[in-house]
């Protein structure tokens, strides 16, 4: 992969680690600046149900990682493929059920990377 590719897959793994820390651990905290219209009384609530959304983008971000430390290059290749298109599969939902923002800020990286990885 090249470096520009890395960089990318590095920032969508990096974006999906700090959706993990703020889904499982800043719900009730970060999440009322960042959610301002969701009702304040449900995050309490919502609680278990964001940590367990956390726990899947950690699942993300565990694979892009894992793409840094293949050797086999097309192995490396294709593992890549599939986490990317995960996230942008995860965006492209969540943009037309929750925010379109979603699309921008987590599907669109992906996407560019997945671009690139196949030039």
């Amino acid at each position: 992969m090249g470096l520009i590719i890395k960089i990318l897959i590095g920032f969508v793994a990096a974006l999906h680690l700090f959706f993990l820390y703020f889904e499982m651990f800043a719900w009730d905290t970060l999440g009322r600046k960042v959610f301002r219209n969701f009702p304040k009384d449900l995050f309490e609530p919502t609680k278990s149900m964001a940590a367990n959304q956390g726990l899947y983008n950690g699942f993300l971000a565990a694979g892009l990682i894992w793409t840094f430390f293949i050797e086999d290059t097309t192995w490396q290749f294709y593992i890549a493929i599939f986490f990317l298109s995960c996230v942008i599969i995860a965006g492209i939902y969540g943009a037309f059920t929750v925010s379109k923002k979603i699309f921008f800020v987590q599907a669109m990286p992906a996407l560019l990377a997945l671009i690139l990885l196949h030039l």
